[in-house]
């Protein structure tokens, strides 16, 4: 509840009359000045003499002038500069009526000034004083009624700086922002402690201490160039608070010096688990694609796409976009025009697995570089369709591969997973499989044939996040299978950029692990979602525990058992020593690939075992097999 109501205009009479009393009350002050507040009866009775004679040309004037000028007209709750320059004007147009008016009396008739020239300054500068004083009195009173007090979300701002003072006036500029900052939080140590614009800096070790203190809701990061570890530990220790984490938008977005309020965004989930940039060697990946003729195939799914991105930045001379998928084709080849309108790309709608297609394909484009993302990738699906995993996961990387061999393809990078590790269920080994057949034809061709291996990709399609996203949305609750379970997570960007690095490096025949970091608990990956989300577990939204689904691990590998590894010039890029493959384990696959039209999903899965010895069931009608 407010005292004044704003909601008509002030008529424009009372605005008028308020400035003249605003007049009447400088003109006062200023004869009191004149006498040091104290003058007895003798000398006021002379002054008001001199004074009554003028009073009513005073009036007059400044009515005259204050219409002229329409300094009546402004809305006081919107007064701008451009009102307090009339205003002034205004003031010193009639102050300078005055001191002729006094010059003209003076010499033309009684010998009197109008008003002692010290007046006039000191009713000049009241004048001004008083008008403006009290149009900001409004102003800052509809503000403040404007805002709904009783339902303020109090919010800290990291960063101290230019940009979190710039963040903090503009919140509190923001009349529809029902949030009120509390405090600064900086790691400056030579800050904390003091006071910036009235709100204390604190620590961060002191976030516990605000949060009981003042119930902050959420902290707002507004330190432009924030390293991405530190604010992954800022974000993590908010949300371990139950606080929820923003940003303020990076400032070249940021119109003349400043920004809305509503730019000030939720921190995403792929942010906070999202690492450091990558330092790629871009002469060398620039060499290994500019000017080439490029095929992606799976160019329509999370990875593929991204490659496109990431290589259309390298100038080739010719980019193929393969994929059966004919929307999301549509999508990535719409983004292309828009983002890179110089680029020399075609569209190619068509299955990896109709060889006919593939042949054709091949020998219309002379490909220098291929990058083989095409797979079935969904572990419960592909459990209940093994004849569907191996069709597309095996027999089309087999097409792809025998015909990058035969037509002299200069590189071959295939897109593997860390579910081909031990596997534990039918996709993880039909993408063990492909590896074992691309490293095989690789000792005998000049194609080199290289493998890449990391683990889940944040947001790609069907993963946990996207799926954690909807329950949320949905009001949950959000399915988790296990409280145990853990994965590796990574950007779709590093991803797609530790591809191109290791394909440049490759020299043929490699399995390329990519280093994941630590992995994550599903479980806290889904709390913090919520938080992020503003919501409170237990009371806005329930975790619910499924079960592990067929064939899916608690946790998931980089390394087999018998692997090691060797580094490479780049950190986060290692060489796995794995098993070759012989001529038997070949046999088999042109054996497993003959099942396919046979659907006997357990003569095809055994197989597949005798292929993969390291391949044991795992919550899957198929473990009856490993017995």
């Amino acid at each position: 509840m407010t005292i004044f109501s704003f909601k008509s205009r002030t008529p424009r009479w009372i605005v008028l009359v308020a400035d003249l009393g605003i007049a009447a009350l400088a003109l006062s002050i200023a004869y009191l000045l004149r006498f040091d507040m104290t003058a007895d009866y003798e000398t006021i009775e002379k002054e008001w003499n001199q004074l009554s004679k003028s009073l009513w040309l005073f009036f007059l004037i400044k009515f005259v002038v204050f219409y002229l000028f329409k300094i009546h007209q402004g809305l006081l709750r919107h007064t701008s500069t451009e009102d307090l320059k009339r205003i002034f004007i205004a003031v010193s147009t009639i102050s300078m009526l005055f001191f002729i008016g006094g010059f003209v009396r003076y010499f033309m008739f009684d010998g009197y000034y109008l008003f002692p020239t010290s007046v006039l300054i000191m009713e000049f500068m009241a004048s001004f004083v008083f008008m403006v004083g009290s149009r900001f009195v409004v102003k800052l009173t509809y503000l403040e009624s404007k805002k709904n007090i009783d339902a303020k979300e109090a919010v800290v701002i990291f960063g101290a700086g230019i940009s979190g003072l710039i963040t903090k006036k503009t919140i509190e500029q923001d009349t529809k922002n029902n949030q009120v900052v509390v405090a600064f939080i900086d790691d400056n140590n030579k800050l904390v402690g003091n006071r910036i614009e009235g709100r204390k800096v604190y620590k961060l070790d002191d976030l516990q201490k605000l949060k009981s203190q003042y119930n902050v809701k959420s902290c707002i990061i507004a330190v432009q160039k924030l390293q991405v570890n530190r604010q992954r530990e800022i974000a993590n220790i908010c949300l371990d608070h139950g606080i929820s984490i923003k940003k303020v938008p990076h400032a070249k977005s940021w119109i003349n010096g400043g920004f809305s309020s509503k730019q000030i965004t939720q921190i995403n989930i792929e942010e906070l688990l999202g690492r450091a940039t990558i330092k790629l060697s871009i002469d060398e990946i620039k060499a290994n694609l500019e000017g080439k003729t490029i095929l992606v195939s799976g160019a329509a799914g999370s990875i593929g796409s991204g490659l496109c991105r990431e290589i259309a930045t390298f100038n080739p001379r010719l980019l193929i976009l393969l994929d059966q998928a004919e929307s999301p084709l549509y999508d990535i080849q719409h983004e292309l025009k828009e983002s890179y309108p110089k680029l020399n790309y075609e569209i190619v709608v068509g299955d990896i697995c109709n060889e006919e297609r593939m042949h054709k394909l091949f020998h219309a484009f002379s490909f220098d570089v291929i990058f083989h993302a095409a797979a079935y990738k969904h572990v419960p699906m592909m459990e209940l369709n093994p004849a569907e995993a191996v069709l597309n996961n095996i027999k089309g990387t087999k097409i792809l591969t025998d015909l990058a061999n035969a037509c002299g393809v200069g590189k071959f990078v295939m897109i593997s997973t860390d579910k081909a590790v031990n596997p534990t269920n039918v996709m993880g080994a039909s993408k063990r499989i492909a590896e074992m057949y691309t490293q095989f034809i690789n000792n005998s061709s000049n194609t080199k044939f290289i493998t890449t291996r990391f683990g889940n990709v944040l947001g790609s399609n069907g993963s946990v996040i996207p799926l954690f996203e909807k329950q949320i949305k949905n009001g949950g609750p959000i399915t988790v299978t296990d409280e145990r379970i853990t994965r590796f997570f990574m950007t779709i960007p590093e991803a797609c950029q530790l591809v191109m690095e290791a394909g440049t490096i490759g020299n043929g025949g490699e399995i390329f692990v990519f280093e994941m970091g630590e992995p994550i608990k599903i479980i806290e990956l889904a709390k913090k979602m919520i938080t992020l989300s503003n919501l409170e577990l237990g009371k806005d939204i329930e975790i619910k525990y499924t079960g592990l689904r067929p064939g899916e691990k608690l946790y998931e590998e980089l390394l087999a058992n018998e692997e090691n590894t060797l580094p490479t010039h780049h950190e986060k890029i290692l060489i796995a020593k794995t098993r070759m493959a012989g001529v038997d384990s070949m046999n088999y696959i042109s054996d497993l690939i003959a099942l396919i039209p046979t659907q006997k999903n357990m003569e095809i899965v055994a197989l597949m075992k005798k292929i993969v010895p390291e391949y044991i069931s795992n919550n899957s009608e198929y473990e009856k097999l490993d017995l």
